[in-house]
Order: C-alpha cells, then sequence, then structure tokens
C-alpha cells in the first residue's frame, strides 16, 4: 500500500532554479571551453544501429511518441484515464513511482486518490488496460523520481530494496519495464569521480547495478527509457561533476548511466524544457523554446561531444533509434514549449537535413526514433495538439 501522500500539484512544470543554475554554470564556462572541441561530423550511414532484441527496440514502431501519463496525482491537467489514452501514444510512462525516503531505495506506486481524482478507475480496471494496450502493440512502464520523488541510492542495500520494490509493482501491474526520470539532487558526483567510463559515486554505480538486476531479470523484452534533464547531459559537455574548482556536483551525472547501459538501453529522450542556456559543439549557447535548442541538443547525442571539453574524452554517439526529443506538450506544461511549426522543423532538420537554420548538424538521421512529451495528460488538456501533430508528420 502507498504511502498517503498529501493534496498537491506535481509534475514538470516551470523549475526556475534548475534553469537559473545551469545559466550560470554556462556563463562561468564562457571562456574556459574551446569552441573547436567537436567530433569529427559523420553521416547517418555511418550511425551504428540498435542492436535488435538487446533493448526491446525492436519492439517499437519504426518513429515512437512517448508520453507521461498522470497515474498517481492531480493537477491542472486533469485525470485522465490509461483506458483512454488514444492510440497515438506507442510508450505510456506511469508518473510516478516514488520512495518513502531519498535514501531508502523503497519505491511505492499507486493509483491517484479518489480524493484527488474523481474519475480514477479501480485497480481491477486499471490492470486490464494495462493489457489491452499491451495487446495493441504498446509499452507501458513504471516512471519512477520526477519533480518531488528524489532517489539516492547511498547503499547496496538501498540497491537490493530499490530492486525487489519496483520489481513487484511491474509484477503487480505487468508493466513492461522502467522508466528513470531522477531530477533534482538524485544524481551526483564525488569530487575524485571524473571519468564517466569507470564511475565510483556510490549513487551512480548503485543505480547502475539496481538497473542491470532488472533488465537481467526481465530479459531482453524489458523496455528501458531515461528522461534526464539537460543539466545532466548535455551541460556534461562544459562541466563534469564538482570539477577543480568546485562547480555543481550534478553537472553531467547522467552521462555514466546512460554509458553503462547504452546497450540495455531502449530509448533516451532528454527533457528539452526548463532548462538554461547550454553549448552545442558549435561552440554556441542555444536557448530552450526552439527548433534551434532541439537540433542542437539532439545533435550531441547523435554525434557524441567531448565531456567537460575534453577533446581526447568524447562521450560516443547514441545510435538514432534510441533517441527521441523531449518536449512540453502545451504552454502550461513547462517552460520551453514550441508549437507544431518548431517541432516539425526541427524533426526536418535532423531526420532530412532541410531548414536546419543557423545550426548545422553533423548528420542526417532518418532513423530518429520520435518524441517524448510532458504529458498525456497536458495534451489532452490542449486537445492533442502534441500527439496529432506527431502522427500527421510521420504518418
Amino acid at each position: 500500500m502507498s504511502p498517503a501522500r498529501p493534496r498537491r500539484l506535481r509534475g514538470r512544470g516551470p523549475r526556475l532554479r534548475t534553469a537559473a543554475a545551469v545559466f550560470a554554470l554556462a556563463a562561468s564556462a564562457a571562456l574556459t571551453v574551446p569552441a573547436a572541441a567537436a567530433p569529427a561530423p559523420h553521416r547517418a550511414a555511418d550511425a551504428p544501429r540498435a542492436v535488435a532484441g538487446a533493448s526491446g527496440s525492436a519492439a517499437l514502431p519504426e518513429h515512437a511518441l512517448v508520453g507521461y501519463l498522470h497515474t498517481s496525482f492531480a493537477n491542472g491537467s486533469g485525470y485522465t484515464r490509461l483506458a483512454d489514452v488514444p492510440d497515438d501514444w506507442d510508450i505510456i510512462d506511469l508518473a510516478f513511482g516514488e520512495p518513502t525516503s531519498a535514501t531508502s531505495g523503497d519505491i511505492r506506486f499507486g493509483l491517484c486518490p479518489q480524493s484527488e481524482c474523481p474519475d480514477v478507475e479501480s485497480e481491477e480496471e486499471f490492470k486490464a488496460a494495462v493489457a489491452e494496450k499491451q495487446a495493441q502493440g504498446k509499452k507501458v512502464l513504471l516512471s519512477i523520481g520526477g519533480q518531488n520523488g528524489q532517489v539516492r541510492l547511498t547503499t547496496t542495500q538501498a540497491r537490493d530494496t530499490f530492486v525487489s520494490s519496483v520489481s513487484s509493482i511491474i509484477d503487480k501491474y505487468g508493466l513492461d519495464g522502467l522508466d528513470i526520470d531522477f531530477e533534482g539532487h538524485s544524481l551526483s558526483l564525488d569530487p575524485d569521480d571524473t571519468d564517466f567510463r569507470n564511475p565510483t559515486t556510490p549513487v551512480i554505480v548503485n543505480l547502475i547495478s539496481a538497473i542491470e538486476s532488472l533488465k537481467a531479470k526481465y530479459g531482453d523484452d524489458f523496455t528501458l527509457t531515461m528522461a534526464p534533464e539537460t543539466f545532466f547531459v548535455q551541460l556534461g559537455h562544459q562541466r563534469y561533476g564538482p570539477g577543480p574548482n568546485g562547480g555543481d556536483a550534478r553537472a553531467g551525472a547522467y552521462l555514466p548511466v546512460i554509458h553503462a547501459l547504452r546497450d540495455d538501453l531502449t530509448l533516451l529522450h532528454v527533457q528539452d524544457y526548463n532548462s538554461g542556456p547550454i553549448m552545442g559543439l558549435d561552440g554556441q549557447y542555444h536557448q530552450m523554446g526552439s527548433a534551434d535548442f532541439h537540433i542542437a541538443m539532439t545533435d550531441m547525442l547523435l554525434a557524441g561531444f567531448p565531456v567537460a571539453g575534453d577533446a581526447d574524452n568524447v562521450f560516443p554517439a547514441l545510435p538514432p533509434e534510441k533517441v527521441a526529443i523531449g518536449m512540453p506538450a502545451t504552454s502550461q506544461a513547462g517552460n520551453g514549449y514550441v508549437p507544431p511549426g518548431e517541432v516539425n522543423t526541427a524533426l526536418d532538420c535532423l531526420t532530412k537535413g532541410t531548414d536546419c537554420g543557423s545550426y548545422q548538424p553533423h548528420g542526417t538521421w532518418p532513423a530518429l526514433r520520435g518524441l517524448m512529451a510532458w504529458s498525456v495528460n497536458w495534451d489532452r488538456f490542449n486537445d492533442w495538439e502534441f500527439s496529432k501533430n506527431f502522427t500527421a508528420y510521420f504518418g
């Protein structure tokens, strides 16, 4: 049984403190990171392909739409039953599983209380909806974390509790896998942890081990997705951990997790919103809220990028089949919303090499997997503008 939680509005609304922290770090790096520290360009034909069956990627459609469903809480977007989620959505992330405390590793999940969500379905109806979505070829995942769910696996005991509690939730509802949406202070790097290929920080090492255990338990069909903020990924191009000057220990802290699990990863969809300006591979800062931001941030994932400005220490490119672009579905859902025309401009540039504007990416990737939206509920609030545009674009 999930613990009682106070009535509150939750989700990925604007988080100005996070954005301000990114801006401060980006500004401080402006004079120290060489603009020329970019990897050699490559074409789509040179990009590695996803390993069929190794990450669940092969079970997804060629282009997939991912959305978060506010399952355990209410906010201004209104409650949406799982059974009422339109067929446009290929991966449905149930938001959120949360820990009993930040360091317990004990994850709990339950349906929204009826006092908050009068239209909430029964558990039996919910389980039936999970099975029906799966029968339609959809993936239904447990998303852990979110804005309020801080998870720090500081000990092996917390790691083991995480594995057992998450397994219990997956088994109870018959889910397809897990989405890691660690935000805030869930992940950080110790001062002496400087190599993303060989992490030593306990919260990083234990998270990797926990996910590997879950993957081993459920096998090749286990779907694993991640939704880090730009602070934890692309900002690593400028700063990695606290560094010699005692910077923010969270900078780039997702990189060792992504790298260690890249073979098991089904899909990475970085949140290209609620972000400060981030330096791209062109040595320029890019601001959220435009096609340019999505193009520059996604290009970094698909081309690879030097970590902490070190041209000899490159975070390797991810295959396009394992990458989607994270966006707010509406202007109410988060800072950085872009209208459908800007969404399509970003997709045209990245998948067709057209209409790229001032930023020229390092390749063209027609196999880019798709888009992620926060959230299904906010898209419904906005008459399904986001999902309708996705379906119209990809057909």
